[in-house]
This record gives structure tokens, C-alpha cells and sequence, in this order.
């Protein structure tokens, strides 16, 4: 039989053990319970080891968001659980406000504010920011599309009709607009950009986009010696064309998606250069003119300059587009370009017709298809040509069509010089031959862009009879839309 003493130690031994593990039991419970309420425990439904971005209440949205992402959790929730957290900040009856207002039914009410931590007062709770939908740059965005040439005019009233008309009626989400270097730089770093604020301003408005075509430039940058300067034609140093092309593009960052670099440069009406129509002086243009736009954007789309399809080759005024553009592919063009530039306005004959198999029409006025067979009269064997000489070049560059467009006199008055060919078009034939190039550059798959020939230069002259660009105009004699307008609006380029 033990002692009683031994008996009181026993007891006493069990006693502080027992209290040792409910003292430590409850220290430890104590210890989960203050990690669980501040958030530092995970405890999200998938076991993991994921974040929970409502333990970080002096974290921004972003360190949240990124936080997240390196645990990949769903961030669908984040506006919930950030809220609460900094609730449990505040002093307990604000919380208590704070907590009832939050729940599911409650009235709205703003989210109380909190300390920035920084002696500057309260400090607003963010709501989340939605991630961005990044818009695809121009350049990469490589389906067929279609735009449509639109004259300047620097009356913003005048201009917002115009970007109604393309966006509303035709359907499109790009137009081309012509910037004459020589006008916008009379003299030196001397900028007139009037016109173009105007254009940039309502094309932003309208969401559209804007291709263009930078020409003609200035007799005080003109090649020295020159001696047609009644002539447009070149700059002696391409680097005042990239001068001016920067100064440009920086008055209006993310407004400029194309730019074609000259145009028809194998006509000396075009290019009245002391070197004559020489193509390695306009590759070097280019390549200035493409490292320049690139290091300024390189999402914009360089297009070199569209050639004249003249049918004449005589080396001094003209050279024939497809010698041309042999010359200019062997000199590097496409080393320096995104896109080909081409022009093809059509005669009277349709888009779909070769050159050497056109279908005889004895009621034809003008009859330069029929009785002297060239490619150049035709749609069809002009574009196949280059996009055939670009091919076996090795290369896989696609054509962007910067000017087609076919011309009709109907309800005119008048026919301008040398166009008898636009007498034969009657405004419905105008209308399928274009709907019918449209279907074609799509099908064919080597053309980018084009741009129709043109919406407005019947109305911003007075639809002028003897103006060679009025009978291309879609816009008509007391503001009639041509029936291409709905040749054009049926495929719906703003929907597509």
C-alpha cells in the first residue's frame, strides 16, 4: 500500500501534465485561429498552395493579379475578397456598416475608406479594373479588307459626313487620304497641318482607319539641277522624306495604321528626278523612308508605291509597270516593304477578263481592249502579273491594291479628256464590276488591302465634268449615292 505522500505526488504530477497539454492544445488553436482569421492560411477548395489575394490588404490590384497568376487562382472573385479585408481594418462599428451594406440584398453604399498609411488622409478602394482587350496591331491583322479613297477637307463638319458615309453606309473600316509633302512643309521644319488634324481627328472619331500615301515633295527639298519643277518628283535626300515622315507620325501617335511610300513612280509626270525613272533611287527612298516608320511604330503597314499601268516603254516618260517592276524587284524592294503597292482603275471591260481573251463589244466607244490587247487594260492580268513576279522573287509578300475603281460618265454632262472609256460604263455596270474585284481579291489570296477609287471628288468639286476623278466619285450630281454603294455595304467590312 503506498504512502499518502506518494499518492499526492502522483496526483500532483498528473494534474501539471494535464495542464501543460490543454495549455499548449489551446496556444495552439489559438495560434491556427489568428493565422485563419487573418487570411494567411489558404484555404481554398482545391488543397493547393495558391495565394489568397484577401491576406494582402496593402497590396495593389496589380501585385494581386500577379501574385495570382503565379499561383494560378481565379481572379473572378478578387473584388470580394479584397473588400472584406480591408473592412476588418476598420473600427468595429464602420466594419460593422461596412459588412451590412455588403450583403447580398443590402442597400448599395460606397466602400469606407482607408488609411493610405502615408499621413494623407483616406484613400479610396479601388473597383477592379477589367484586363484590357488588346487590339491587334495593322500589321498583323492579315484577312483580306477594303477601304476606300476619301479627299481632304478641313471643314470638320464637311469631313464628320464624309466618315459617316464610310463607316455607316459602306461599311468600312479604312480610308486612303493623299498627304502632299509640298503643301504641309512649304519651307523647311514650317508645318500647315490644318487639313490633317481635321482627317486624324473625325477617322478616330469614327473608329476608322487611315492608310496615307505621302507624295510630292517640296522645291526647296528637290534634287539640285533639276529643271522640272513644273513636274512633281522626288527629294534630293530621301532623309527630309523620313524628316518629314517622323515629324508626321509623331503629331499623331496610334493614327496612322498605312503608309505608302510615293506613287506611280515609273511616269515622269510622278517622278521628274535628274536620274530619270531609276528604280535603285527609289528602293533607297523606300528603304529610308521603311527603317524610319518602323523604329517610329513597326505596327504600321509600309507599302511601296503602286506603279502606272501604262502600256508604254520608253525608258524617259514611262516605263511599262511590268519592266518596272521587274527593275524594282531586283534593286530589293521587297526587302523593304510589308506590302506591294498597286494601282488598276478599270477601262470597260470587267475585273475578271485576261488581257489577251477580251469578249469583242462593237458598241464600245473606246476600244483600246479590243483592238491593241495590253495586260494593262485589264484588272485581271495586272494584278496575276505581279503577284506572279513577286512568287517567283521567292518571296510571299501580298499586294495591297491602293487605287481601282471603275470610271462613268452617266448623269455628268460631260466627259473629261481622253476618257471616252468611262462613256461606255453605265453607273450599274460601275456597281458589279466593283462587286465583282471585291469577290476576286478575296478569293485570289495575294491581295492585303485595296481601296476604292473614290467616295467624294464629285462633291468637293462640284461635280465638275471635265475633273478626270469625278467619274470615279461614288458620291454623284445632287448627292445621289452611286448603286456601288450598296455593292460595296452588302459585305460589310465593319462586321466581318
Amino acid at each position: 500500500m503506498q504512502s499518502t505522500a506518494v499518492v499526492r505526488q502522483r496526483q500532483i504530477r498528473g494534474f501539471v501534465v494535464a495542464w501543460l497539454g490543454i495549455t499548449l492544445l489551446m496556444g495552439a488553436l489559438t495560434f491556427i485561429g489568428m493565422y485563419y482569421a487573418t487570411g494567411l492560411i489558404n484555404n481554398d477548395d482545391g488543397g493547393g498552395d495558391g495565394v489568397n489575394v484577401a491576406a494582402l490588404p496593402n497590396t495593389s490590384r496589380d501585385e494581386a493579379e500577379q501574385a495570382a497568376a503565379e499561383d494560378e487562382i481565379d481572379l473572378s472573385d478578387i473584388n470580394a475578397t479584397v473588400v472584406p479585408t480591408a473592412v476588418a481594418a476598420l473600427p468595429e462599428a464602420e466594419a460593422a456598416a461596412a459588412v451590412e451594406a455588403a450583403e447580398p440584398g443590402g442597400d448599395e453604399a460606397p466602400v469606407p475608406a482607408v488609411e493610405d498609411g502615408q499621413g494623407g488622409g483616406p484613400a479610396p478602394l479601388q473597383d477592379a479594373t477589367p484586363v484590357p482587350t488588346l487590339t491587334p496591331r495593322p500589321v498583323d491583322v492579315q484577312d483580306f479588307q477594303l477601304g476606300i479613297q476619301v479627299q481632304e477637307n478641313p471643314d470638320g463638319e464637311v469631313y464628320r459626313l464624309w466618315m459617316g458615309e464610310v463607316r455607316d453606309k459602306l461599311k468600312l473600316n479604312w480610308i486612303k487620304q493623299q498627304v502632299r509633302w509640298e503643301y504641309v512643309e512649304p519651307q523647311p521644319g514650317q508645318y500647315d497641318w490644318g487639313a490633317l488634324d481635321v482627317t486624324f481627328e473625325k477617322a478616330a472619331e469614327y473608329d476608322i482607319k487611315v492608310m496615307v500615301s505621302v507624295v510630292t515633295a517640296p522645291e526647296w527639298a528637290r534634287e539640285a539641277g533639276n529643271q522640272s519643277l513644273d513636274k512633281v518628283g522626288p527629294p534630293g535626300d530621301p532623309q527630309t522624306y523620313a524628316n518629314f515622315l517622323t515629324a508626321m507620325l509623331q503629331r499623331y501617335p496610334g493614327r496612322i495604321h498605312a503608309v505608302e511610300v510615293w506613287n506611280e513612280m515609273n511616269i515622269d509626270r510622278e517622278w521628274a528626278s535628274v536620274y530619270g525613272l531609276n528604280p535603285q533611287k527609289y528602293v533607297e527612298l523606300l528603304t529610308v523612308a521603311y527603317n524610319t516608320i518602323k523604329a517610329i511604330d513597326p505596327g504600321i503597314i509600309v507599302i511601296s508605291g503602286a506603279l502606272s499601268p501604262t502600256g508604254v516603254n520608253d525608258g524617259v516618260g514611262a516605263y511599262d509597270d511590268f519592266v518596272y517592276m521587274d527593275m524594282l524587284i531586283a534593286a530589293g524592294m521587297l526587302n523593304v516593304t510589308d506590302c506591294v503597292g498597286a494601282h488598276h482603275n478599270g477601262y470597260n471591260i470587267g475585273p475578271n477578263v485576261p488581257w489577251n481573251n477580251v469578249p469583242n463589244d462593237p458598241t464600245a466607244i473606246f476600244r483600246g481592249p479590243f483592238d491593241n490587247p495590253h495586260h494593262s487594260w485589264s484588272f485581271y492580268s495586272t494584278l496575276n502579273g505581279y503577284a506572279q513576279k513577286i512568287q517567283q522573287a521567292g518571296s510571299n509578300k501580298r499586294l495591297c491594291i491602293t487605287e481601282f475603281g471603275w470610271a462613268t460618265t452617266e448623269g455628268l454632262g460631260g466627259t473629261p479628256l481622253a476618257f471616252e472609256f468611262a462613256d461606255d460604263n453605265t453607273l450599274a455596270e460601275q456597281a458589279a464590276y466593283i462587286d465583282e474585284a471585291i469577290t476576286l481579291m478575296d478569293q485570289w489570296g495575294f491581295v492585303w488591302l485595296a481601296w476604292v477609287w473614290n467616295l467624294n471628288y464629285g462633291a468637293q468639286s462640284g461635280w465638275e465634268a471635265t475633273n478626270d476623278n469625278v467619274p470615279y466619285s461614288l458620291l454623284r450630281p445632287e448627292w445621289q449615292t452611286a448603286p456601288a454603294y450598296e455593292s460595296i455595304g452588302k459585305y460589310n467590312f465593319r462586321g466581318s
